[in-house]
């Protein structure tokens, strides 16, 4: 029974991780990303990288093989890139959606857990960090290379967008200097209780097996 229960557990790391990208959609962050490309640049750091870290962590720990939190945001990635497809296929223009950039970071967070020897503390400390610090600098890459975030958000403007949260002209320097500083700090702040609870949501799976 014991492969059983492990195969049933490496399922859920596809089934989990397509939800998370489907939380994604469904939350407008990774459409807002393009619609109000810099005015909301930290909140979607700090969204994308607790909701990477606490999926990312619990399966890397539960499988303890280095790897799994990167195969974690692979299949996010493949199935937004999916996503993205099929907004395209709706006519939409192929920048309209930008795909955030999730693999970098777990693969540090991975790096951190094979080189401090399957540490658990220091991949939820270390690696939480990282993936805080990291994310909001290759998703602002990621930005810069979209053609015009605001010319496609005036352009083709989210359908179910309600009125009050039409694109706006970003106000970069009123409220914040840098939103890669900015998301860094609070995502680097964040992920690492964010981290500390997939591990325990990790030790209740295990708890829940030995039943």
């Amino acid at each position: 029974m014991v492969w059983l229960r492990r195969t049933t557990h490496y399922l859920f790391i596809v089934v989990v991780a397509v939800n998370s990208t489907l939380l994604t959609i469904n939350a407008g962050d990774y459409i807002f990303y393009t619609d109000w490309a810099w005015t909301s640049f930290v909140v979607f750091s700090i969204s994308q990288s607790t909701m990477l870290v606490v999926g990312a962590i619990y399966y890397m720990l539960f499988t303890g093989v280095p790897g799994t939190a990167t195969y974690y945001a692979t299949i996010m990635t493949i199935y937004t890139w999916v996503a993205k497809g099929a907004w395209f296929a709706l006519g939409y223009l192929y920048d309209f959606i930008a795909v955030p950039v999730w693999i970098p970071s777990a693969m540090l967070l991975d790096l951190t857990y094979w080189a401090t020897r399957r540490n658990k503390h220091a991949a939820i400390i270390i690696g939480g960090t990282l993936v805080g610090l990291s994310l909001p600098i290759f998703n602002m890459i990621n930005l810069l290379l979209v053609r015009d975030p605001l010319e496609m958000a005036f352009k083709y403007p989210r359908p179910t967008l309600p009125p009050y949260m039409t694109p706006i002209e970003p106000q970069v320097g009123k409220f914040y200097n840098s939103p890669v500083a900015l998301g860094s700090g609070a995502g680097a702040v964040l992920s690492v209780p964010i981290a500390a609870l997939g591990a325990k949501l990790n030790t209740w799976t295990y708890r829940w097996m030995a039943a």
